[in-house]
């Protein structure tokens, strides 16, 4: 028996956050709200979500602001977020995928569209390893069950999104993947991501796991082809 899906919408627009529940409810979520940045994180730290949906823009706490709030905190650094917002430029969406969300969708978008990629990053966050729970390379270990990363022993904080694809490339040590390629293994069930999203989450995981980002470890690039992991 399946259990039930939580989902806590944030948004100052009390009549979006009217549709936005309508369609998940519909599809069998179990939906929460709250208006301002304050009012999510209180019910986020006292109940527990499978999602959140989260504007950018918000009264008090900003949504950028709250989400790098959550990915700072080890109890909430997995959970998975779409950001919603307004604005459309190319500058934003990478802001907000940089700051460690899964997923990035405009104003104003259909409810199919909203609820297809709910459901994609749900699947993507629920996907299960089925090898060894330990993965070294070098000075890097992977924990598939725990989904937790370190270096030299120090944790490292990644989004759900960054470590499926940060495990997908190491247990393929050596491979060369295209962007398309990425895509089609990371964000599978996703139509709406583009290109440009492999090449953000590339360049988060090298902050975060390479000591020179310039001069890569672990993550390399093979030029005019894709990505590949190396390490020793």
């Amino acid at each position: 028996m399946n259990l039930p899906i939580h989902i806590l919408v944030v948004d100052d627009e009390a009549d979006l956050i009217e549709l936005v529940s309508y369609n998940l409810k519909k599809e069998g979520f179990i939906v929460d709200s709250a208006l301002d940045g304050e009012a999510a994180l209180k019910k986020i730290r006292k109940d527990r979500f499978n999602l959140v949906v989260l504007d950018i823009m918000l009264p008090g706490i900003q949504g950028i602001e709250l989400c790098r709030i959550l990915r700072n905190d080890p109890k909430t650094a997995r959970l998975p977020i779409i950001m919603l917002t307004a604005k459309g430029e190319e500058v934003d969406r990478i802001v907000g995928l940089e700051m460690g969300a899964d997923d990035y969708i405009t104003k104003p978008f259909s409810p199919r569209e909203l609820v297809a990629r709910v459901k994609a990053v749900l699947r993507r966050s629920a996907e299960k390893p089925v090898t060894e729970k330990i993965l070294k390379i070098g000075e890097l270990e992977i924990d598939r069950e725990s989904y937790t990363v370190s270096i030299k022993g120090k944790p490292v904080k990644l989004s759900a999104t960054e470590f499926k694809l940060l495990l997908y490339l190491a247990e393929r040590k050596g491979k060369v993947f295209s962007r398309d390629q990425l895509l089609d293994a990371i964000w599978r069930d996703e139509t709406f991501v583009e290109p440009r999203t492999v090449d953000v989450h590339i360049r988060r995981l090298r902050a975060q796991i390479e000591q020179d980002s310039a001069n890569p470890v672990y993550i390399k690039t093979m030029r005019g082809i894709g990505y590949f992991f190396d390490g020793k």
